[in-house]
């Protein structure tokens, strides 16, 4: 499968996923935890929103990939004015937090003005080695000089790096490829380096989550 093929199937399972992708977020039907673990997993959401309230007043930000809005509600309370770009129309459909949206996929769309910063949340693991420093050179394009990034992922944890492609089963079955690509906070920060990005990244206590700014 080609990397455009790969990441066409990627669209297609989110788009397919987004009326129950917060269930996933906030571990509801299915997805509930154990009373430990979900208590482990909401710290950590708490630990990642304190470091976003950290860099306010955040001024004009764009989130890429921005999806169902988990984090859009986040940044419209901190933020001067939102603009949330995500490739599926079915996910910003969902994403009521009042930001300006943007269907647009993130690997063809050039922005026409320059943000204070820049989010994207669970997304960075689905950018394929073929597109990673396009990627980042797109980021640098929308941030103002000086400007900063904030980045959250799922940590490694305990998995094994086994390539780019993970297979994903929907509620009802149904199978898609997409890619994934996990990163330590340390291999991450080294990557984009020599893209011009200084990160300082770090996991959660509990072990749920990558996160962390930079310029």
């Amino acid at each position: 499968m080609s990397t455009d093929e790969l990441l066409a199937e990627q669209r297609r399972y989110y788009a397919e996923r987004a009326p129950d992708y917060e269930d996933w977020w906030w571990r509801r039907g299915r997805y509930a935890l154990d009373v430990e673990a979900e208590a482990g997993w909401f710290a950590d959401i708490a630990e990642v929103e304190d470091a976003l309230r950290a860099l306010a007043p955040l001024g004009d930000v764009l989130e890429l990939a921005a999806g169902t809005g988990i984090w859009t509600r986040r940044l419209v309370e901190l933020a001067d004015r939102v603009v949330a770009v995500d490739a599926n129309a079915e996910m910003l459909a969902l994403n009521t937090a009042g930001a300006e949206h943007v269907v647009a996929d993130a690997f063809a769309w050039e922005p026409t003005e320059r943000f204070d910063l820049c989010l994207f949340s669970f997304w960075i693991s689905h950018v394929p080695a073929a597109r990673f420093e396009a990627f980042w050179s797109l980021v640098r394009s929308a941030v103002r000089p000086h400007g900063r990034v904030f980045l959250v992922d799922g940590a490694i944890g305990d998995r094994e790096p086994s390539g780019e492609e993970e297979r994903r089963t929907l509620y009802d079955g149904r199978e898609f490829r997409i890619v994934k690509r996990f990163w330590t906070p340390a291999q991450l920060t080294e990557l984009v380096r020599p893209l011009g990005f200084e990160l300082e990244l770090r996991e959660t206590a509990n072990g749920q989550f990558l996160y962390g700014s930079g310029r």
